[in-house]
């Protein structure tokens, strides 16, 4: 390829890589994937309430027993149906984080982050059994699923 023909090469390049003015002046569309209602709502308890539910990578921390009241009596404040409510703060407490906080003698914590009793031994035995059934679950799983592809 001679000289005239990589000049004449870049310059087509060069036209190609310089925006158009009008694609400049219009601004992409954004596309958002679709939120699951209780991702959703879970944020907005992580947003008025972060002591008590704390965002990764911090440590959750062990709830109130009746937190869902208080947080019921906040439903329009939160902007969630009673539904949501109850959906998220239970997806909250049913996940190995959650599960892991939950030691025998715990702090549990309120709404602003105020000490509201403990974890019972009862409370963390139970945790505890959560738990190992999650590893254990999770460990099948995983065969299960590099055997189906």
């Amino acid at each position: 390829m001679g000289f005239e023909q990589l000049a004449g090469l870049r310059e087509q390049l060069r036209a190609q890589a310089q925006p158009k003015p009008q694609e400049a002046a219009r601004p992409a569309a954004v596309r958002r994937e679709p939120v699951d209602p209780t991702v959703e709502a879970i944020r907005r308890l992580q947003r008025h309430f972060p002591l008590a539910f704390p965002k990764s990578p911090a440590a959750k921390v062990p709830l109130k027993e009746g937190i869902f009241d208080d947080l019921a009596q906040r439903l329009d404040l939160l902007r969630l149906t009673n539904d949501e409510l109850r959906q998220a703060v239970s997806t909250w407490c049913r996940g190995s984080r959650y599960w892991v906080c939950m030691l025998s003698g715990a702090q549990r914590v309120g709404l602003q982050g105020e000490p509201a009793g403990s974890v019972t031994a009862d409370q963390a035995r139970f945790a505890r059994t959560c738990l190992a059934r999650w590893k254990v679950e999770r460990r099948n799983a995983k065969p299960a699923a590099a055997e189906s592809a």
